[in-house]
């Protein structure tokens, strides 16, 4: 079992930045990847960004693309969404989950291929 917690939200003025984490505990989640999600009022979680397994492979949202990086750190067991050039549309809560395939190359960004979600962070940019 794998226990999920994010942390790193907060208010920001549009054009600021967060840094995200995703610490999980309980088993190693280094040979799966990992996703970043966001649900805000009103709306269906969406995909934001996911990192395979090695780090080496990315993919991102068009709407966050070239503004938010995904990273990991295995020896932490931790996963980062760093956020820049925030938008108003980007308030929401953030959440942080495991991807369900072995050491897979290529990552799904459905929400239903992922397990072990946290309780989420709240981020809210304002105008």
């Amino acid at each position: 079992q794998v226990h999920t917690v994010e942390s790193g939200g907060g208010l920001v003025q549009a054009g600021g930045s967060l840094r995200l984490s995703c610490a999980a505990s309980g088993r190693t989640v280094s040979n799966y990847g990992m996703g970043w999600f966001r649900e805000a009022p009103g709306k269906e979680r969406e995909f934001v960004a996911t990192i395979n397994w090695t780090g080496g492979r990315t993919t991102y949202a068009d709407s966050v693309k070239g503004r938010f990086t995904i990273s990991r750190d295995n020896a932490k067991n931790t996963v980062y969404l760093q956020m820049n050039s925030l938008k108003p549309e980007d308030t929401a809560v953030y959440f942080c989950a495991t991807n369900t395939l072995y050491r897979a190359l290529a990552i799904p960004t459905e929400p239903e291929t992922y397990a072990y979600w946290g309780q989420g962070t709240q981020v809210t940019v304002s105008s």
